[in-house]
């Protein structure tokens, strides 16, 4: 960069040196968490390849295809159906995998399978790893706290609890002072 070119007038305003423009990072990252919210095949369309396939600790079996994780997806909007999901810091791409942090809000008002409707407000903090092909999300594999959540929808004991403690015990590893 030159002193006084445009390139540096976009830094000294505080402009983002990555554009949010298509084929960035920020964008894909951007892409993924609306097409989580919206929960159709065509919003995962904007971001994913066709052939996707996707793990997280409440999908039992991987989810293939646009149509299976829009569908994965449309559960937990039932669930959460005000759910929001946030950028809590930048997605790290490199072109071929990348790291895409994120937190979900929440209310639990709608029943899925067999967990009744709590009407508890859930913050869940995550993240999803991704493999990319021409850009787009080939494979992700999604990470959070399957415990803490069942504790802020009321179904599990919160951790360092004596109901914790006791759940411990019933399944065979003694009791654990915090």
């Amino acid at each position: 960069m030159s002193p006084g070119s445009d390139d540096e007038a976009d830094v000294a305003s505080g402009a983002p040196l990555e554009p949010f423009a298509p084929g960035s990072g920020a964008w894909l990252a951007d892409r993924w968490r609306e097409a989580w919210v919206a929960g159709t095949p065509e919003a995962f369309g904007e971001c994913c390849s066709v052939e996707v396939f996707y793990e997280d600790p409440l999908a039992v079996e991987p989810r293939e295809g646009l149509g299976e994780l829009a569908a994965h997806a449309a559960k937990l909007r039932v669930a959460l159906p005000d759910m929001r999901i946030e950028a809590v810091g930048e997605a790290v791409l490199d072109g071929r995998n990348g790291c895409i942090p994120w937190r979900l809000v929440g209310t639990h008002r709608g029943d899925v399978g067999d967990v009744p409707h709590s009407g508890r407000f859930v913050t869940l903090a995550g993240v999803h790893y991704v493999s990319l092909v021409d850009g787009r999300v080939r494979r992700a594999r999604g990470f959070f706290d399957l415990y803490d959540a069942a504790v802020q929808l009321g179904m599990l004991p919160k951790r360092g609890s004596l109901g914790e403690s006791a759940i411990m015990l019933l399944r065979g590893f003694g009791l654990r002072r915090a």
